[in-house]
């Protein structure tokens, strides 16, 4: 029995047309900041997670456009956590420790938020799209 022509679908065309070097460039800007967090974690409190998306935005921003605007998002948005979680740590700072109720459940929102929505960037510009992180101050244009 053969299948009418009508009902094959034909495989899903790549129209963002995004060289593969391009991809693999932009998802190491997006899971840089994985490592960077990591890497300064027993010393800066992780404070160095937009350190690999600034590095890779500095060589590839202008010979790659697609690298070019998506460690641009993965600085902007690491330096966001950053400046949120320095903003908690004065917090907790100027109330003697009282602030700490509010700054720990907020860190640990913080944390997997963060965790969660990187993958998601580094998933998705390995496919090709550009990703946008949500709640993210465009500190770099």
């Amino acid at each position: 029995m053969s299948v009418p022509p009508e009902s094959v679908v034909p495989p899903p065309s790549d129209t963002n047309d995004v060289p593969a070097q391009e991809r693999t460039w932009a998802m190491m800007a997006h899971l840089s900041a994985l490592l960077g967090a990591l890497v300064s974690s027993s010393h800066g409190g992780g404070f160095a997670c937009f350190v690999g998306p600034l590095i890779i935005w500095l060589i590839k921003k202008d010979s790659m456009p697609f690298v070019n605007d998506q460690a641009k998002e993965a600085l902007n948005f690491n330096l966001s956590v950053a400046i949120a979680t320095l903003v908690l740590v004065v917090l907790s700072a100027i109330t003697f420790g009282i602030g700490l109720v509010i700054a720990i459940p907020m860190w640990v929102v913080i944390g997997v938020g963060w965790l969660v929505l990187t993958i998601m960037a580094a998933v998705k510009a390995n496919d090709g799209v550009r990703y946008r992180y949500p709640f993210t101050l465009r500190l770099i244009k």
